[in-house]
């Protein structure tokens, strides 16, 4: 396994886990292959051209970008046991983490993961109960005829997305904790964050060491680093395409969340003035 460690903007990353070849098992477990059945009928539903198939996937997919990114990046990190599993050795062997050296201070990660790490597990434990329990009362929704229980399966299927949300998490903090982390700043990362960092006028000075220029980023306001087109050029460089994805789902989430903060405190700044 192997760690990415994305900085969306200024204040917020996104953490993201990509198995190494090696260690992808052969043997599913059983959620494995609920998860893969699931992710075939998925596929089939989204070529109907109209139906309630169709109104299912349309709405599936719309909650499926409102669910925070950081819940999907710590879904991506398999449970520690599951790790187990593909890697006997794995509680003694060391886990890189790739990231901009000149948008994160090395100091700084070890911090950064435990924060990632620790933050939503009351949470998603909290929510993957209430999840799992709510599910039974759904059950006169399966009386009506031709309809599946979407009620049902969308609290099993949030039930799930929370428990594997909460493993990696504990995993995560596990490693920080066992110190079995190796800090890797990617040359090829820091060239891109080099770029943004300087089209954003975020940093004016290139020659600055790259610790100079993470402590700017760290003292200054929440920004935007990536623009859009950055996700895919990000899975082409840490060769993990399902990032694509990931990064596009955390980069307009952050910006939406920025744009409302901004709102709200030029809305702030008018009730002063009219006081």
């Amino acid at each position: 396994m192997r760690l990415f460690l994305i900085p969306i903007s200024t204040r917020r990353a996104l953490i993201y886990a990509r198995p190494l070849k090696r260690e992808i098992s052969k043997q599913l477990s059983l959620t494995d292959k609920i998860t893969n059945k699931a992710a075939t009928t998925w596929a089939q539903w989204e070529e109907a051209d109209k139906g309630w198939k169709k109104h299912i996937v349309s709405w599936g997919n719309r909650v499926q970008q409102r669910i925070p990114f950081e819940e999907w990046g710590l879904k991506s990190i398999p449970s520690l046991n599951a790790q187990k599993r593909v890697n006997p050795d794995h509680e003694h062997t060391k886990v890189d983490v790739l990231y901009p050296g000149n948008a994160i201070r090395t100091e700084k990660l070890q911090s950064i993961l435990r924060t990632i790490a620790t933050a939503r597990q009351d949470l998603h434990r909290r929510k993957m109960w209430w999840s799992f329990l709510a599910s039974p009362l759904t059950a006169p929704v399966a009386l009506i005829p031709l309809i599946p229980n979407i009620p049902f399966f969308y609290l099993i299927y949030r039930g799930w997305s929370h428990w594997r949300a909460l493993n990696g998490s504990k995993h995560l903090e596990f490693l920080v904790e066992r110190n079995l982390l190796n800090p890797v700043s990617a040359p090829e990362l820091e060239n891109l964050y080099a770029k943004r960092l300087s089209s954003a006028s975020i940093i004016t000075d290139t020659e600055k060491s790259h610790a100079q220029i993470a402590d700017e980023i760290e003292q200054g306001e929440d920004r935007l680093l990536l623009e859009m087109s950055d996700a895919r050029k990000l899975a082409t460089i840490l060769d993990a395409p399902e990032l694509a994805l990931e990064a596009e789902r955390a980069i307009v989430q952050v910006r939406e969340k920025l744009q409302a903060e901004n709102k709200a405190a030029e809305e702030g700044q008018t009730e002063k003035k009219d006081i």
